[in-house]
């Protein structure tokens, strides 16, 4: 038996020329001479390093494609036929309606969410329905790290950014349509934070909350960028990126006037925070205006994972997003999103063992998020109740991302007078086929005809899963998210079993 995939991808757009695989390797059991090669190997053969990452990368979302041994579809939802907990148990009030979803995080300034969900880091693809939908929602959301490199007007001085435009437009697709719960935050890493990101955000373009990392673009180590020419990289220097070979290095110069430059690749610093220069960043920021601090974590080492609980517990963060193995990223390299960190089941555990141990020494711990490949309601309701009320909400980002880019597409499409055949039998208008616009009217009126679709889209994806979520709920004569524990979960398989024992 095994969990990883073969040199079949996606990612890498690879394929195997036999249908028979040699199941440890990945490779095609008999490799012949006049192969024609798409499998990774002679995509390394003849593009070396770069195959390290996804060749298929840029205007997508890479997202892991091994089958782990452990996931959410290793249970069932429990439910009941007595009572109701979280309402009266009347025939009036325990519909599923008055199943309440929402809930409430901060240690000094309070969020409150509409839904159990947040919108975990972007700033690629529809980025601007992304966020506005998540406003529509009622929930957070995060913007990916590294979005100075996306703003054509950037401006820096002496390795400072004095102007980040793009930055009000992100901030402004969020709170157009801000109607008072959730919260846009802004998550940066090591470049940014040497750049003075979050300096400029809290203090010119109106931001309030950061997210902290531990590990940064790909999760657990940096990405990796091949720079098209020598004058780029010495740009990149310049600017105060990581860059090797340095081309200002003289042996470097030499080899250029020989004709004989090497590749250059510019790579992310590293997060070295200790628990004295993070609690030391963090006041300085709030000192400078910053009201809520969230932490982002992956599936790390579970002794790493608890000395950041511990960290944010002493700096009062108000959030932590645990993020584990079979999710999404934008650029990690193709094996580590496949062989790297504890999947998501098992980070949960984790998380929800430590919290345990740290609330029986009476210690008040933050709002605790997972994230990780979780995109329906099922999904949903089954880490809510895996947390054992631990954790108080769930990330969902690829699910959310891909709405924004399809409700734009098809409305684009129904505008265009092409409505697809999937809906025709809906109707041919933006109003007809976009069942939820009307609840969205009913909470900003007549304007909400004007937005985007792909908002919409985001919006009534998040209102999907939320409606799911209460029938679950339900289900169980649970009322109120916020009292889902195990006992609504039965375990299908021996790993299950073995978890919850």
């Amino acid at each position: 038996m095994t969990f990883s995939p073969s040199m079949n991808s996606g990612v890498t757009g690879a394929k195997n020329r036999s249908k028979y695989i040699s199941p440890q390797s990945g490779m095609c059991s008999l490799c012949t001479e006049e192969c024609p090669g798409p499998c990774e190997i002679t995509q390394a053969a003849v593009l070396g390093k770069r195959t390290v990452y996804p060749t298929t990368t840029g205007p997508n979302q890479i997202g892991s494609e091994k089958d782990y041994p452990i996931d959410f579809s290793h249970f069932n939802i429990n439910g009941r036929a007595f009572g109701a907990l979280g309402t009266e148990a009347d025939y009036e009030h325990a519909e599923i309606f008055n199943v309440n979803l929402a809930c409430e995080y901060g240690s000094d300034n309070k969020v409150k969410l509409d839904l159990p969900i947040v919108l975990p880091a972007l700033v690629k693809m529809n980025w601007l329905d992304y966020f506005g939908g998540a406003a529509m929602a009622g929930v957070s959301c995060m913007i990916g790290e590294d979005a100075r490199n996306k703003d054509p007007e950037l401006t820096i001085e002496n390795g400072k950014i004095t102007s980040f435009p793009m930055l009000q437009e992100i901030h402004d697709s969020f709170y157009n349509y801000h109607r008072g719960p959730g919260q846009m935050v802004l998550q940066c890493n090591v470049d940014d934070h040497l750049m003075g990101v979050p300096d400029i955000a809290l203090n010119k373009y109106g931001f309030e909350a950061l997210e902290f990392k531990f590990g940064q673009g790909a999760k657990g180590t940096q990405p990796m960028n091949r720079i098209k020419d020598y004058d780029e990289a010495v740009k990149k220097v310049e600017r105060g990126s990581l860059v090797f070979p340095n081309p200002l290095d003289p042996k470097v110069i030499e080899l250029r006037e020989k004709g004989c430059c090497p590749n250059f690749y510019t790579y992310g610093r590293l997060p070295m925070w200790t628990e004295e220069s993070m609690a030391q960043k963090i006041s300085e920021l709030r000192a400078m205006g910053m009201k809520n601090v969230y932490f982002k974590m992956a599936g790390f080492d579970p002794i790493d994972v608890e000395r950041v609980i511990n960290i944010a517990i002493e700096n009062r963060v108000d959030m932590i997003t645990f993020d584990g193995a079979g999710g999404g990223s934008g650029y990690s390299p193709a094996k580590m999103m496949n062989e790297w960190s504890l999947p998501t089941v098992m980070l949960e555990q984790e998380v929800v063992d430590i919290c345990s141990k740290l609330q029986d020494q009476s210690k008040d711990l933050p709002a605790m998020v997972m994230t990780g490949g979780l995109i329906s309601e099922d999904h949903l309701f089954k880490s809510l109740a895996y947390g054992d009320g631990f954790i108080s909400a769930i990330g969902v980002c690829r699910g959310a991302m891909a709405a924004a880019m399809t409700g734009k597409n098809v409305g684009d499409a129904i505008k265009a007078g092409k409505t697809p055949e999937l809906f025709k039998k809906f109707g041919n208008t933006i109003d007809e086929v976009f069942c939820d616009l009307a609840d969205l009217r009913g909470m900003y009126g007549k304007e909400a005809d004007n937005f985007s679709t792909g908002a919409i889209g985001v919006f009534s994806y998040l209102n999907k899963l939320g409606c799911g979520l209460r029938h679950f709920a339900a289900l169980n004569r649970k009322f109120d998210v916020k009292y889902l524990d195990r006992s609504d979960l039965i375990p299908l398989t021996y790993y299950a079993q073995d978890l919850m024992d």
